[in-house]
């Protein structure tokens, strides 16, 4: 697919400074239109880039499942106006990844989150050169009628549709099937080989993978000439559980980057919710669990961000960083692009990273992990 505009980008604005109470700390903000906010200068250099495999990426991407989730995200579609916003500011930022799904959408509006994608990107006004401006990671579902190999290739030929792409940046499978139906999912290994070989792809990757797992698809993979480039999982300091740490060793060794999808743990890192100022609909049953024992690390997170000049959301999105991983919080707004995108540009000290991960073990109740999460 042919992208658009060949011209330079005029320089960009800088943040306006944040403002502050009396004591120091941030204060807070209403959201202004998102067209009054403002652009950043540049966050991190084109050699800061990290490499997926043949790719090369932004320090940090952005996660839609949102566009298009009714349920857990309310999503409406008067909202892909600025919908569309965030992905301009987001680009115009240097961020060129970001991560969908062909599950991601309620009923009919299952699909949303990559039509919205693909129509972004078409509509797009500013500098664009085609394929690294734009890297888009799907992740096609494991369904119990997707039996074949020719079935999954057909998922991902249905995904760039949706897109109105020819080809992917990173083709990921959504989940492991080893829990329940073994013999079903190295038909989807296979059906990542041939997306790759046939082009569609430019690099694959997994999702929900624990480290033994994740060994065994890499093994496969490569006995077919295939090189495993990603493995996405819930990775917070609310999920910074052995499993997860060990999944990152494995994947150092290996040459995989690993992507942290829930950043913020659904919000509750944020600082925005209380036990009395819960989310509306599904969250707020675990938020009633959780938050009441993160009293130490919430309070770290806040100490630390004062300290630095910075968002609570920013420190938790800076500690995955820190941590060698790809983190993809979720936007739905162009205020949470700009605060997400204040991540960017600095980093924690190593004792502020063990400050905050010695609060993070004090909390007595962890983040539920996805249920097709496997060993």
């Amino acid at each position: 697919m042919a992208l658009p505009v060949t011209t330079r980008a005029a320089p960009a604005m800088p943040f306006a400074p944040q403002p502050r109470t009396a004591g120091g700390g941030l204060l807070r903000r209403p959201s202004p239109p998102a067209a009054a906010l403002r652009i950043a200068p540049p966050l991190f250099w084109p050699w800061q880039k990290v490499k997926v495999g043949p790719l090369s990426v932004s320090p940090m991407g952005f996660g839609t499942w949102a566009w298009g989730n009714q349920l857990l995200w309310g999503y409406q579609e008067s909202m892909d106006t600025e919908l569309q916003e965030c992905f301009n500011l987001a680009l115009k930022n240097g961020i060129n990844l970001f991560d969908t799904a062909d599950s991601y959408g309620t009923g009919r509006l299952n699909g949303q989150s990559e039509r919205l994608l693909g129509k972004f990107i078409r509509e797009y006004e500013g500098p664009m050169k085609p394929p690294d401006d734009v890297i888009i990671a799907t992740k096609f579902a494991a369904y119990p009628w997707r039996l074949t190999s020719g079935q999954f290739v057909s998922a991902c030929k249905s995904s760039l549709e949706r897109l109105q792409l020819d080809r992917l940046g990173i083709g990921q499978l959504h989940w492991s099937t080893a829990n329940y139906a073994p013999l079903q999912e190295r038909a989807l290994w296979d059906g990542l080989v041939e997306m790759y070989e046939k082009g569609l792809v430019r690099a694959v990757g997994v999702s929900n993978y624990g480290p033994k797992q994740l060994l065994k698809i890499h093994s496969h993979l490569s006995s077919r000439g295939v090189p495993l480039s990603s493995a996405q999982v819930q990775f917070s300091l609310l999920s910074m559980g052995d499993e997860q740490m060990e999944l990152k060793t494995v994947c150092d060794s290996l040459g995989i980057r690993l992507i942290a999808y829930s950043p913020l743990g659904l919000g509750m890192l944020t600082g925005k919710y209380t036990t009395s100022n819960l989310p509306s609909g599904p969250r707020s049953v675990l938020f009633r669990q959780i938050l009441p024992g993160l009293e130490s690390l919430l309070t770290c997170l806040k100490r630390i961000a004062e300290r630095k000049g910075k968002t609570m959301s920013q420190v938790a999105i800076n500690w995955c960083i820190c941590k060698g991983t790809i983190p993809i919080p979720g936007v739905k707004t162009g205020r949470h692009v700009e605060d997400n995108l204040g991540a960017l540009g600095w980093r924690l000290s190593p004792a502020e990273v063990s400050e905050l991960e010695a609060a993070a073990m004090e909390s007595p109740k962890r983040m539920v992990q996805n249920i097709f999460q496997t060993a």
